[in-house]
């Protein structure tokens, strides 16, 4: 299981890459209606953090797919 630490990494990178690659869905990731824990006062652990990168991935997949060049 990935600690917190390495999960923030994968995320800080799956993010820079999507922004140098995919800019014009990096603009669209803050439009993404998604609440990292669902209480406020809850601390983010790493659950969410694997959810949030989930999701992340599977936003990248998808663009991918769907914008590939013929």
């Amino acid at each position: 299981m990935k600690n917190l630490n390495a999960l923030m990494q994968s995320i800080i990178e799956l993010t820079t890459t999507i922004e140098t690659k995919y800019p014009e869905l990096y603009k669209n990731l803050d439009e993404t209606p998604l609440t990292i824990g669902k209480h406020p006062e809850k601390e983010i652990n790493t659950t969410d953090l694997k959810n949030y990168l989930q999701i992340l991935k599977t936003q990248l997949e998808e663009y991918i797919k769907t914008h590939q060049k013929a």
